[in-house]
């Protein structure tokens, strides 16, 4: 797949918005899905940690590796996840607009292994980036209006 970016303006000062994505206590609150966050190895947040996450889909479980690759606030926020049918990157930014605007940028680049994840990848291009942009309306909204995807079923 190729890689493709993705933004969303946040009404929020970058520190406010870097603090709120660097809790990992805050992902199920605009990761649906999201049922653990383990850290596996490394000092947390640093570049070469691991961490495992867990997702529900439905019946469909997924289970991650993060890699952090590079942490550079309130900047940059990279990392690698690798899970069995594939590996993405995620190159993360966050730009100050102004005292009160941030936009978190997202390049995200997929490797998927396997025909099944290969097919879904050629069929379904939009799938991964409308997933995506799903978890960034999620975290605008958890920034803005505090509000917890968990609440919402």
């Amino acid at each position: 797949m190729k890689p493709y970016t993705i933004e969303i303006d946040i009404d929020l000062p970058r520190a406010t918005v870097i603090e709120l994505f660097d809790d990992s206590d805050n992902m199920p609150k605009w990761q649906p899905g999201l049922q653990s966050f383990e850290r596996l190895s490394g000092e947390p947040g640093e570049p070469g940690s691991k961490s495992k996450l867990v997702y529900l889909n439905g019946k469909h479980r997924v289970e991650l590796i993060e890699t952090v690759t590079e942490r550079n606030p309130p900047d940059v926020f990279n990392g690698t996840y690798e899970w069995k049918g594939g590996r993405n990157t995620l190159d993360n930014r966050f730009i100050e607009l102004g005292p009160e605007r941030t936009r978190w940028q997202s390049t995200c680049t997929y490797e998927l292994d396997g025909v099944v994840m290969k097919l879904m990848g050629m069929f379904f291009p939009n799938f991964f980036r409308k997933q995506n942009l799903m978890f960034m309306k999620n975290f605008k909204a958890l920034c803005e209006d505090g509000t917890d995807i968990r609440d919402q079923k």
